[in-house]
This record gives C-alpha cells, sequence and structure tokens, in this order.
C-alpha cells in the first residue's frame, strides 16, 4: 500500500509540474521561467541579455533574443502577447512578432512594437514601428508597465496597461517600401531587442495565449 501511496503521490507531482510547466491560468503560457534563458535564443551580441532576479534585463550593443522554445513550435499566427517592462531614462528596445531568428543586424521579418518613453526616437511605446506610430508618451521610465499585443488575422491591436493604442488592419496585398519588405502578417515567433549600450530595459511576466489558427 505504501509504495502504490507513494507511486500515487509522484505520478501527480510530475503532471502537475508538466501542466504548470507553461501555464499561467486563463489560457495564457509562460514563455520565460524567470531563472534562465532557456528556450530563447540569441546570436550577435550575447551579452546584451542577461536574467536578474526574475527578470530579462536588456542593456548592451545591438541583439535581439528569439523565443526558440516548444510552444507551438515557436512559431505563432494569431495570438495574445503581453510583457510586463520597465524603462530606464533615455532607453529605447522593442517586440517583434511573426519574426525568424537572425545571427545579427535589425530583423529583417515581421513587425516591431515599440518601447521608448524618452529615448531621442520619437515613436513611443506602443509603435507598431514605422507603420502606425504612437506620438504620445503613455507611461514613464522606471515604472513598470504591461504591453499587450493582439493579432487576429490581418488585425493588430496594441495595449499599454489596458489602453489601446494601435488598432491596425494590414491592407490587402500591401506593398512595403524597400528595407520594410518583411513587414507582413505572416507568422513566426517573438523577439526582445537590445537597441544600444545607452539602453536599459527590464521584462518580466512573458507570455502568449495562442488563438485559433
Amino acid at each position: 500500500m505504501k509504495n502504490i501511496i507513494s507511486f500515487c503521490v509522484i505520478s501527480f507531482s510530475l503532471l502537475a509540474c508538466s501542466g504548470t510547466k507553461h501555464a499561467a491560468g486563463g489560457g495564457w503560457i509562460s514563455l520565460f521561467d524567470g531563472k534562465s534563458l532557456t528556450n530563447w535564443k540569441v546570436g550577435d551580441n550575447a551579452e546584451t541579455f542577461k536574467v536578474e532576479n526574475g527578470m530579462i534585463v536588456v542593456n548592451g550593443n545591438t541583439a535581439h533574443l528569439f523565443y526558440d522554445g516548444d510552444v507551438k513550435a515557436h512559431d505563432f499566427k494569431n495570438f495574445d502577447f503581453k510583457a510586463d517592462v520597465m524603462t530606464e531614462p533615455g532607453s529605447n528596445s522593442g517586440i517583434y512578432f511573426h519574426t525568424r531568428f537572425q545571427q545579427g543586424d535589425w530583423p529583417e521579418k515581421g513587425y516591431e512594437v515599440q518601447v521608448n518613453n524618452s529615448h531621442t526616437d520619437w515613436r513611443r511605446t506602443g509603435s507598431l514601428y514605422a507603420i502606425e506610430d504612437v506620438k504620445e508618451v503613455v507611461v514613464k521610465d522606471d515604472v513598470w508597465f504591461t504591453e499587450h499585443i493582439t493579432v487576429q488575422g490581418k488585425r493588430v491591436i496594441i495595449k499599454i496597461n489596458d489602453k489601446t493604442v494601435v488598432d491596425y488592419t494590414e491592407p490587402e496585398n500591401v506593398k512595403r517600401p524597400e528595407g520594410m519588405e518583411g513587414r507582413l502578417i505572416s507568422s513566426g515567433t517573438f523577439a526582445l531587442q537590445g537597441h544600444d549600450p545607452k539602453s536599459k530595459v527590464y521584462f518580466k511576466n512573458i507570455m502568449v495565449r495562442p488563438l485559433g489558427d
């Protein structure tokens, strides 16, 4: 009987662990374990990203950290995505979606959602970068805020602390100018941007909720 009870306890524990490895409630799945960059991949300038106190700290030369884990085989089409973000004064960063791993330079594929409250670039936090830009500063530096991205079909909704700042629908057969050919709705992974050595940005509670494709 003791052996049966022990087996049941162990089995239940394993199920609980496997069920909560990525689960965050309400259909949300955690993409960051709060301890390491496991399931994330970076090419050049990998030292730009490190983990401290449950956060991804981004500070250094230009680099991009791509989600490379097993959730949806890191290929998302329709989804809700959210992350808690904090910027230090003068900092710039971004969150890419529908992108793919790239060893260096700025990602050519996918859209960038801006993270910038006081950098010299006038495109502020929540901008769908160079597509539908936000000039208003809606959150402050040194304060945590939530950046929430929803993609459903051709529609992109970006919210900052539950305030909608972008509601964009990509036109059919849209053609982008040279250098922006890859900014199209498709599918792909997410990436966090390290912009420059003077920028310092923090990310935590990085989660996704896949929607029906």
